[in-house]
């Protein structure tokens, strides 16, 4: 008996987390990426020099783990260069996500500026073709 209560408890907790998933909204694949901590900058450039010591590990946990630990080991003045990338990465995502939101909020009038034709042509176009059917049907 106990056995039945533990898995009616088990099935009880599994459909929650069921609906929590079809609750979480889509992303936007448009939407700009989150730039890179300091940390992440330095293990781009990180992982590259220990692949070259370590050709044969092939754990990505060693790797982190030696990233982390040399990371930690860092002075602020040896993390600067890396911190400073991660700030102009950072100023840069705050321009993309400014424009991103701004498309958002804009709507279509955003959409129509990005177009190489202006609305006077797009209208003319849109004009000269119902005159085009116009003519074909007389």
């Amino acid at each position: 008996m106990k056995g039945a209560k533990s898995t009616k408890k088990a099935d009880s907790k599994l459909t929650v987390k069921k609906t929590a998933a079809k609750g979480k909204a889509a992303k936007d694949p448009n939407k700009p990426k989150r730039p890179a901590s300091a940390f992440f900058v330095f293990m781009e450039d990180f992982r590259k020099q220990y692949k070259e010591e370590h050709p044969d590990n092939k754990s990505v946990a060693a790797v982190g783990k030696a990233g982390g630990t040399k990371w930690k080991s860092m002075s602020e003045s040896e993390k600067a260069p890396f911190v400073a990338k991660a700030d102009k990465r950072k100023k840069e995502y705050e321009k993309n996500i400014d424009v991103y939101n701004k498309k958002l909020a804009g709507g279509a009038n955003d959409e129509d500026d990005d177009s190489d034709k202006s609305k006077s042509e797009v209208n003319n176009e849109e004009d000269e073709e119902g005159s085009d059917e116009d003519e074909d049907d007389d």
